[in-house]
């Protein structure tokens, strides 16, 4: 039983993180995360490393997952997500215009509708 964090280095990253804790927490399992952004080797990024001390010494948190510079993002999430067999799966989600309020951009649209399991979508708060 795994919650997965989709994350990158960004607002919108960052509350995806503290949301997936956040369930994993709640709901007794393991936290898995896959960096999105491609990078020479497996070094955990600063951020996320800060974001990981939090963690909570109940969330046992799995080896990290890095995406492959010519996998897809949706892909790459999906993929993860099977391969940990998630029963959640956490996501960020960019601020959008007015305009575009009501659509969801095409990696969230894509993962939402192929997801083998539910889809926590997470906008960064902005102060």
């Amino acid at each position: 039983m795994t919650v997965l964090v989709a994350y990158n280095e960004s607002p919108q990253g960052e509350a995806a993180m503290r949301a997936a804790v956040s369930e994993a927490v709640r709901r007794e399992q393991e936290l898995a995360v896959l960096v999105l952004t491609p990078q020479a080797g497996t070094q955990v990024p600063a951020a996320l490393a800060h974001l990981l001390d939090s963690v909570p010494d109940t969330v046992t948190v799995a080896p990290i997952a890095f995406r492959s510079e010519d996998t897809e993002v949706a892909d790459a999430i999906l993929d993860q997500a099977d391969a940990v067999s998630a029963d959640l799966v956490v996501i960020g989600s960019r601020k959008h215009s007015t305009v575009g309020t009501f659509l969801v951009g095409a990696t969230t649209q894509q993962v939402l509708l192929d997801s083998p399991a539910p889809v926590l979508v997470v906008k960064a708060s902005y102060a």
